[in-house]
């Protein structure tokens, strides 16, 4: 590899050296002087530490978020900013080992699923790039007295704050910076303290494409001293949030202040139907790894299992048998197809489940336990868990657990399984696995959510929209109306007589 290819991945520290947050076009550090660790979660080792930017950080950031959103990149064209987004797009596949990389030292997912998400982050890039040139209003005919036109304009928000979480840095960053590129406004950026280190790689990479100073800020810090004033900042004009949907409440009230445009993807307790009628070499896996992939750190986790009862104890014992075979350890290992959760905290909070589950009485079918053996010792390791004799009113089927645990509950009749998958606060994703083309009909327009996939898991196309119903959030990524969340649209009249 040419010392050109490698830049970048010589300024992003794995061995405990300081990384430095990107405001107005430069690095720097917090104002406080303050910095905080990022660990490697497979082996708890200091891989960098980061500012621990505060309210002061945040202000500086939006300053220059609105001075370049008022000055030099307003005056960017449609086609200009598209040039600019494909010479990201391909910086990113230049890079993309390195980014791929990255996500997995500072958070853990395998590195044959960061691999994976190559086409999907750069796809939605270029996605982004397409429509940059593909944004206009309407003309009106009116009814007014008299000669007057009526047209819309389609306008950039302005300064977006966006908050993401530590799940999947790079895909997260780019669902939120590329429709502000793409629709003309500026962005702050404030990734999670449990990975911050990809979102400042990103950095980098707009920095190389030359995206102008004030365009993209990156402040890293916590929620509470870094998230929160950028939620509540009266110069940010839209907020986007991803995360839990605790925090997500906290963003609306804070958003009152100035009463900020908000787009919120929050929580899951996503359910999973297999009908008796399914293939089950096909559902087995794809049931499993709709929970199991990325630890079950992922906010579509299909952890309510409802299987036909006629199947239910074929499918448990499957679904468990599968579990036991997938490779546990360190995500940089390609073989590796579970990796550790993200954190210490994360850690103790999926084994209080765990203990939860066991406790009101579910059956463990296999898992339940912290692995501590050899290599995995000194990570944040669980074993593919799943739970049969589970109730609807037990704590593992009522909460998003973020971790990787599947509630196996059987069910009767489809309108049983539709009431049951429905009866909650949630509805950001849906799976059904059958082979009848009309029960596939039936249960994707009763089931509540946002998402609802039929033989299939984790399918996001940038062209596609995604979000959630109820306590799932609102607001979509993906497809046109992603760009209409960073738009304002204006009404104008002419009067020609």
């Amino acid at each position: 590899m040419t010392l050109a290819q490698t830049s970048i991945a010589l300024r992003l520290p794995i061995d405990g050296r300081h990384r430095q947050m990107f405001i107005d076009g430069a690095w720097v550090d917090a104002r406080s002087g303050q910095t905080m660790e990022t660990r490697n979660p497979a082996t708890g080792a200091v891989i960098a530490t980061v500012p621990r930017g505060d309210r002061q950080d945040i202000e500086l950031a939006v300053a220059a978020a609105r001075k370049a959103f008022e000055g030099p990149w307003s005056r960017f064209k449609p086609y200009e900013r598209q040039v600019l987004l494909l010479k990201i797009a391909d910086l990113f596949e230049k890079h993309w080992e390195e980014i791929s990389r990255s996500d997995t030292t500072d958070m853990g997912m395998p590195i044959v699923r960061t691999r994976a998400n190559r086409n999907r982050v750069i796809g939605m890039l270029r996605y982004y790039a397409g429509m940059a040139t593909a944004l206009h209003g309407e003309t009106i005919d009116n009814s007014l007295a008299g000669e007057i036109v009526s047209f819309t304009r389609k306008e950039p928000v302005g300064v977006v704050g966006a908050i993401i979480p530590w799940n999947a840095p790079t895909a997260a960053s780019v669902w939120k910076i590329g429709p502000a590129l793409a629709t003309g406004c500026t962005i702050v950026l404030k990734p999670s303290e449990e990975a911050p280190l990809t979102p400042l790689l990103i950095a980098d990479i707009m920095n190389e494409a030359g995206v102008p100073a004030g365009v993209v800020n990156i402040v890293t810090g916590t929620g509470a001293e870094a998230g929160a004033p950028l939620a509540e900042h009266m110069g940010v004009d839209k907020i986007v949030f991803t995360g839990s949907t605790a925090t997500g409440q906290s963003i609306v009230r804070a958003s009152a202040g100035n009463l900020k445009r908000v787009s919120l993807e929050l929580g899951g307790k996503s359910p999973v139907i297999v009908c008796a009628d399914a293939d089950l070499d096909k559902a087995v896996p794809v049931a499993a790894m709709s929970v199991f992939a990325n630890s079950g750190q992922i906010c579509i986790a299909g952890s309510r299992l409802f299987v036909e009862r006629s199947i239910h104890d074929e499918f448990v014992a499957r679904l468990a048998a599968y579990a036991e075979g997938l490779r546990i350890g360190d995500g940089i290992d390609p073989a590796t197809e579970i990796g550790p959760l993200v954190s210490l905290r994360q850690l103790e909070r999926v084994t209080g489940y765990l203990e939860a589950g066991a406790a009101e009485g579910a059956k463990l079918v296999t898992g339940g336990t912290r692995l501590t053996e050899g290599a995995l010792a000194a990570g944040n390791f669980v074993a593919p868990t799943v739970f049969a004799g589970v109730s609807d009113d037990m704590k593992i089927a009522r909460e998003e657990i973020f971790g990787p645990v599947i509630s196996a509950l059987p069910f009767d009749t489809l309108d049983e399984a539709v009431e049951r998958a429905n009866s909650t606060p949630y509805g950001l994703a849906a799976g059904v696995f059958t082979q009848n083309v009309a029960t596939a009909h039936q249960l994707s327009r009763k089931i509540r959510a946002g998402s609802v996939w039929v033989n299939t898991y984790h399918a996001i196309d940038p062209a596609v929209p995604f979000g959630g119903y109820k306590m799932s959030g609102y607001g979509r990524e993906g497809g046109a109306e992603h760009l209409g969340e960073y738009l304002n649209t204006k009404g104008v009249f002419i009067k020609i007589d």
